[in-house]
Protein backbone atom coordinates (compact mmCIF):
# COMPACT_ATOMS: atom_id res chain seq x y z
CA UNK A 1 0.00 0.00 0.00
CA UNK A 2 1.51 3.35 -1.06
CA UNK A 3 1.92 6.23 1.54
CA UNK A 4 -0.91 7.87 -0.73
CA UNK A 5 -3.18 4.96 -0.23
CA UNK A 6 -2.52 5.17 3.59
CA UNK A 7 -3.23 8.88 3.53
CA UNK A 8 -6.30 8.05 1.79
CA UNK A 9 -7.65 5.62 4.26
CA UNK A 10 -6.76 7.81 7.03
CA UNK A 11 -8.47 10.52 5.82
CA UNK A 12 -11.68 7.73 4.87
CA UNK A 13 -11.37 6.90 9.10
CA UNK A 14 -11.54 10.62 10.23
CA UNK A 15 -14.64 11.24 8.12
CA UNK A 16 -16.49 7.99 8.90
CA UNK A 17 -15.66 8.89 12.74
CA UNK A 18 -16.97 12.41 12.15
CA UNK A 19 -20.31 11.08 10.83
CA UNK A 20 -20.60 8.76 13.65
CA UNK A 21 -20.04 11.54 15.85
CA UNK A 22 -22.49 14.03 14.14
CA UNK A 23 -25.24 11.23 14.72
CA UNK A 24 -24.74 10.85 18.22
CA UNK A 25 -24.77 14.29 18.59
CA UNK A 26 -28.66 14.59 17.21
CA UNK A 27 -29.38 11.77 19.96
CA UNK A 28 -28.01 13.65 22.38
CA UNK A 29 -30.45 16.79 21.32
CA UNK A 30 -33.38 15.12 21.13
CA UNK A 31 -32.46 13.34 24.44
CA UNK A 32 -31.41 16.78 26.12
CA UNK A 33 -33.91 19.27 24.52
CA UNK A 34 -37.30 17.29 22.86
CA UNK A 35 -37.76 13.70 24.35
CA UNK A 36 -40.84 13.89 25.10
CA UNK A 37 -42.13 15.25 21.75
CA UNK A 38 -39.82 13.20 19.40
CA UNK A 39 -39.31 10.06 20.45
CA UNK A 40 -40.72 8.36 17.85
CA UNK A 41 -37.25 9.16 15.72
CA UNK A 42 -35.16 7.96 18.47
CA UNK A 43 -35.15 4.51 16.79
CA UNK A 44 -33.88 5.67 13.68
CA UNK A 45 -31.48 7.96 14.89
CA UNK A 46 -29.92 5.04 16.67
CA UNK A 47 -29.71 3.10 13.43
CA UNK A 48 -27.87 5.44 11.84
CA UNK A 49 -25.95 6.00 14.29
CA UNK A 50 -24.84 2.48 14.57
CA UNK A 51 -24.23 2.10 11.05
CA UNK A 52 -22.13 5.17 10.60
CA UNK A 53 -19.94 3.27 14.27
CA UNK A 54 -20.23 0.20 11.95
CA UNK A 55 -18.42 1.57 8.82
CA UNK A 56 -15.98 3.46 11.16
CA UNK A 57 -15.29 0.26 12.38
CA UNK A 58 -14.81 -1.53 9.46
CA UNK A 59 -12.53 1.66 7.92
CA UNK A 60 -10.19 1.65 11.32
CA UNK A 61 -9.80 -1.99 10.73
CA UNK A 62 -8.20 -2.05 7.56
CA UNK A 63 -6.25 1.21 8.55
CA UNK A 64 -5.18 -0.97 11.50
CA UNK A 65 -4.30 -4.05 9.10
CA UNK A 66 -1.48 -1.46 7.00
CA UNK A 67 0.03 -1.17 10.96
CA UNK A 68 0.19 2.50 9.51
CA UNK A 69 -2.00 3.82 12.20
Amino acid sequence: MTEEDIKALKKEVSQKKRIATEWASQIHDLVEDRLFNDYDSLPELARQARQACLEWAEAKARLDATGAA
